[in-house]
């Protein structure tokens, strides 16, 4: 089951000031949530959201699955040291 790839708009701006090398990584990383999703068990974050995390070196992709609609909604991308504050 392929699920697409939404982003919400600030994550669009934020992507700009990451290093290309990352941004690489990063991008690869989202493209295989989108064709093969983790188990959502092991990525669930604690708490009362519905937020997944997952790791791709020194970042974390935040985002939420809808099963419904068959969407992986990005929240936030962010260092690891400080992407977790706000949420």
């Amino acid at each position: 089951m392929t699920y697409s790839i939404e982003f919400r708009p600030s994550v669009l701006k934020n992507l700009e000031r990451f290093p290309k090398r990352d941004l690489v990584r990063i991008k690869k990383k989202i493209e295989e949530l989108g064709r093969d999703l983790p188990e959502p068990n092991t990525t669930k974050m604690k708490g009362n959201h519905s937020f997944h995390r997952v790791r791709t070196g020194d970042y974390r992709i935040i985002y939420e699955i809808r099963d419904d609609r068959l969407i992986i909604l990005i929240v936030k991308i962010g260092h690891r040291k400080d992407v977790y504050k706000g949420l």
